[in-house]
């Protein structure tokens, strides 16, 4: 039976029937330093956000749509360590490469050519970073890839007829990144270790000339402080900027979840004639020199980690999975309480 893949990071805007303007908004910056490299985000949103964290064994099928006449199928490269919100779809995750992939909100993103003029195969917007973190150990071959633009994005509106818009960054172990965008269906893709920093809105050619202007009025005079995406662009760049490149593995890992929480809104803040600046619901951090990833729901006491090197990722191993919670018994590395599940199927229609 033909279904509709329904985007995880769209799950929680469907059910409280928002506009437009009122998806996740989030941030995301990456640090490269002597001794460690790690990509830092959160996810903003009006109310908790079931999620889960998942690990995916090397060697699994996969497919990027529902439907066989019209989709691409894959086996993965890679074991992958996946947050899964709603039990619906992915929203980010990190490879045994150190490959993070970040999925965020983009208002105005349009993927498809239209009716008649696609020629490209689909891609469900919830598998879209499964297929980049299974096939590529690197930005480089991931951006290589991804150029022969092979596939379009399936997003399907929701149900208040509103889009479901996303862009992906991702970044790898030596610092390199991208950023990869739909514009009138036309692919565009922004790679180089200079695009470290990610927020929602606008096109990102647009978010980098925000930067640009504040690097010349100089951050240690002046810095916009509102949750705005481009006000959260520009601190993030300031402060990403000034990390020094000899920090510690420790202190590297700090320095990042420093940029990020600089960037969180507040639990409680709600904006009426802004909808679109939200709680911070989670944060997450990828340690790409130690396969490490780590979460922290805003309203836990305390951060947990899943330590890829530590589990057994090898082909025919099973996937493992554990739902996060709030009650304080959670903390620390949690690959004790990851248990073995059958593999995951991602919801494919509400109805």
């Amino acid at each position: 039976m033909k279904t509709k893949f329904i985007p995880a990071v769209a799950i929680a805007a469907m059910m409280f029937a928002m506009t437009p303007d009122e998806a996740h908004a989030c941030t995301r910056v990456v640090y490269h330093g002597d001794s460690v490299t790690a990509t830092g985000r959160t996810l903003d949103w009006k109310t908790p956000i079931p999620t889960s964290l998942r690990v995916f064994p090397r060697g699994e099928k996969h497919m990027s749509f529902d439907d066989p006449t019209d989709n691409i199928e894959w086996v993965s490269q890679y074991a992958t360590v996946m947050a899964i919100g709603y039990d619906m779809g992915f929203s980010e995750g990190l490879n045994e490469k150190g490959l993070a992939a970040n999925v965020l909100y983009l208002p105005g993103s349009v993927y498809s050519y239209g009716p008649g003029k696609e020629y490209r195969k689909k891609m469900s917007s919830s598998v879209w970073p499964q297929y980049v973190l299974d096939n590529f150990a690197t930005v480089r071959e991931a951006v290589d890839a991804l150029r022969q633009d092979l596939f379009y994005i399936y997003a399907p509106d929701m149900p208040d007829g509103s889009a479901a818009t996303l862009h992906m960054a991702i970044s790898d172990p030596t610092g390199n990144c991208a950023v990869i965008e739909y514009n009138q269906g036309k692919l565009e893709i922004t790679e180089g270790p200079e695009y470290s920093v990610l927020t929602n809105a606008p096109f990102y050619a647009q978010q980098l000339a925000v930067r640009d202007y504040w690097q010349n009025v100089g951050g240690m005079h002046m810095l916009p402080g509102t949750n705005r995406s481009s006000d959260r662009f520009a601190r993030a760049s300031f402060y990403s900027s000034l990390l020094p490149k000899n920090l510690n593995h420790r202190d590297g890992l700090a320095g990042v979840f420093g940029i990020i929480r600089n960037c969180a809104v507040p639990m409680g803040i709600s904006m009426p004639d802004q909808p679109e600046i939200s709680t911070t619901q989670w944060y997450s951090l990828c340690d790409q020199t130690k396969m490490t990833y780590y979460f922290q729901l805003t309203q836990s006491p305390g951060v947990v980690w899943v330590d890829l090197s530590k589990l057994n990722i090898s082909k025919g191993a099973p996937q493992l999975t554990v739902k996060l919670t709030t009650d304080g018994s959670q903390i620390g590395c949690i690959n004790h309480l990851m248990k073995p599940a059958a593999p995951f199927k991602p919801v494919f229609d509400l109805k």
